[in-house]
């Protein structure tokens, strides 16, 4: 049998690298003041002009090596403000992004020796790393469009939501490319009016999309302006694929996010939701990426607070 590594090594983080990179709080803190303003050198606000900055020995700030004025790498981000240490928030988004299909709140309270309170508010923190406004498609290119629903229990087994259920459950309306990415979106209902911002919003002019026969998507071709052309696959007639048009990589990715939520979560409520499937999605969108999540989640924190003040 053969047991060697299949993620090709230019693609491979490991836990042992980890451990090496960031072994402290100080390395964890001198990669995010890297990673913000590289080699310690911006515009200090007291001189107006791009200084060196230098660790100021118990804080985590840097001072101007002219005036002394203080800048603070952590102002801005998910870790502001935290007493928590930052190598265990660090050892935290690693079990996350390491992860294909989530790790829960208790099991990085069994990893990291946090409370469980304080490992649940982490990932809520995490995940905000993890949300993404992209636009999907282009010109010639085809996306998949199709809804799933959260929560409640079905009154049937098959066929679309009943009308009594929908109270009980949440609509999730999602858009993929086909070998590319996703966007998957809280939706209060499945309506053309919901539908089709949904498409206008996430989908670039002229992209071919792929939904099934559900009655919310019958005027994505009217949508003013865009040049959108819809072909429609019969499900309620059991056809699944009928040459290209089908939507079965948007209903892969469900199924991925619901065994997830079944599997490790096992239950998420309608507040969090939208959270949990920012989460899946930002893995989804980088599948090809081997074990480098975690230093695209780094990344995330210095591009999130690049517009915040650094004082």
């Amino acid at each position: 049998m053969d047991r060697k590594q299949i993620i090709p090594k230019e693609l491979r983080y490991t836990r042992n690298q980890f451990d090496n990179e960031f072994p402290t709080d100080d390395a964890c803190l001198e990669q995010i003041k890297e990673q913000r303003f590289p080699g310690g050198v911006t515009v200090c606000q007291k001189c107006e002009a791009p200084r060196k900055h230098h660790r100021v020995t118990g804080r985590t700030a840097y001072a101007c090596a002219k005036c002394g004025n203080h800048i603070f790498p952590l102002a801005g981000t998910i870790f502001e403000k935290s007493t928590t240490s930052l190598r265990v928030w660090f050892q935290a988004m690693y079990l996350m992004g390491s992860t294909r299909c989530g790790i829960s709140a208790k099991q990085i309270q069994r990893e990291t020796g946090v409370t469980y309170k304080t490992a649940w508010r982490m990932f809520h923190q995490i995940r905000k790393l993890m949300s993404e406004d992209i636009r999907l498609g282009g010109s010639g290119s085809g996306v998949e469009m199709d809804e799933m629903y959260h929560g409640g229990r079905r009154k049937r087994e098959s066929g679309r939501m009943l009308l009594a259920d929908r109270g009980k459950r949440v609509t999730v309306s999602g858009i993929v490319e086909r070998k590319g990415r996703i966007v998957a979106r809280i939706s209060k209902e499945l309506t053309v009016a919901a539908t089709n911002a949904l498409v206008k919003e996430y989908v670039l002019p002229e992209t071919v999309i792929f939904t099934d026969d559900a009655s919310g998507y019958r005027a994505l071709p009217r949508v003013e302006g865009m040049g959108y052309q819809h072909k429609r696959i019969n499900h309620s007639q059991k056809v699944y694929v009928l040459g290209d048009v089908h939507t079965n990589t948007i209903e892969g990715f469900w199924s991925l996010v619901k065994r997830g939520i079944g599997g490790v979560y096992h239950s998420v409520s309608a507040k969090y939701l939208q959270s949990y499937l920012d989460e899946y999605s930002f893995r989804y969108n980088r599948r090809d990426s081997g074990n480098l999540i975690f230093p695209a989640m780094l990344r995330r924190v210095s591009e999130l607070a690049s517009s915040q003040p650094l004082q």
